[in-house]
């Protein structure tokens, strides 16, 4: 059961033992929370759920990028961290600001989930098959300037909702086909609606894509003790560097950006970006680099060397 958002209850009044979880209210949201619920509860703490609706999930007639970004799915939740209604906050990272407001940090990033997007429509297997001039929807800048580099002649429109109003607009003939991300299909049981993925080669996710970040208000030591069961140090890292790209870029919704690391069999971590002027060519400004990477600071080093070969070749911060 969801407990009522406008109940309040002091934090200092709770033990650890007890954890309340922030949440959006759409399906995909939900079953994160429960998926986080479920491992606090393997580690003996009792979990209760506080469902939420944020701006983010309000705000649909405007892609985000013009009505503040992705931080709108994260604001009502940080404010029921403040107020003590809830400890933690589950999120997607890739929703998650690059900066997070004084006060609030990740404690924990979970194991990823396919961080790749995926092709999704009732008529056509893949990109390739769609005829010149059909209609693509999608609410990423990132997809829109990716699309565009591998298919010039589409219409990329806008789309906006949560996961089951998205396909709903496909099925009712909106679109010829629309782009997801692959991870939220298969939480959500609904992996046969992919008719294709696209391999970071062809299409770059986004920093952070396919995983869960836990956030708490700075300095709850007990919190901090209780989540570390959950982190996932490999997802951890590799999400790091990628979000650290971000960050350097001016990291936000507005920014047509990918970034994405995959752990090499040397142990080394490599990391690929690309930038898409959303108003020009198609043209991407691409960058590469690798390096070993032990820790958060390593992870930042690397983040920061991509987004400088971005910048030289060409790319402009937010």
């Amino acid at each position: 059961m969801l407990a009522s958002s406008s109940s309040r209850r002091p934090r200092e009044a709770r033990p650890v033992t007890h954890i309340v979880i922030a949440t959006r209210e759409s399906r995909l949201a939900l079953w994160q929370a429960e998926h986080v619920r479920a491992l606090l509860q393997e580690q003996g703490h009792t979990v209760e759920l506080l469902g939420m609706t944020t701006r983010g999930d309000q705000i649909l007639d405007r892609t985000l990028s013009k009505v503040g970004g992705k931080g709108l799915f994260v604001k009502e939740l940080e404010t029921a961290l403040e107020e003590g209604r809830a400890d933690i906050a589950v999120h997607s990272l890739k929703d998650v600001p690059m900066e997070l407001p004084e006060g609030f940090e990740l404690a924990a990033v979970l194991e990823r989930e396919d961080p790749r997007d995926a092709f999704v429509s009732p008529q056509f297997a893949a990109l390739d098959a769609l005829p010149q001039g059909a209609v693509v929807g999608t609410s990423s800048l990132r997809r829109t300037v990716l699309l565009r580099a591998l298919r010039p002649d589409l219409r990329i429109e806008p789309l906006r909702g949560n996961l089951d109003t998205r396909l709903r607009k496909l099925d009712e003939g909106h679109y010829a086909a629309i782009v997801l991300a692959a991870a939220g299909l298969k939480r959500l049981g609904l992996a046969s609606r992919i008719r294709a993925v696209f391999e970071p080669a062809q299409m770059l996710p986004a920093a952070g894509q396919g995983a869960l970040g836990i956030e708490i208000r700075a300095g709850r030591a007990d919190l901090q003790a209780a989540l570390a069961p959950l982190v996932h140090r490999p997802t951890w890292l590799g999400t790091a560097a990628e979000r650290a790209v971000s960050r350097a870029m001016g990291g936000s919704c507005s920014m047509p950006l990918a970034a994405h690391a995959q752990w090499q069999a040397d142990g080394a971590l490599a990391m690929a970006a690309a930038w898409g002027d959303p108003e020009g060519s198609g043209a991407l400004v691409q960058a590469r680099a690798q390096s070993m990477v032990r820790d958060l600071a390593d992870a930042e080093t690397l983040g920061q060397r991509v987004s400088e070969q971005l910048l030289a070749g060409g790319a402009r911060r937010a």
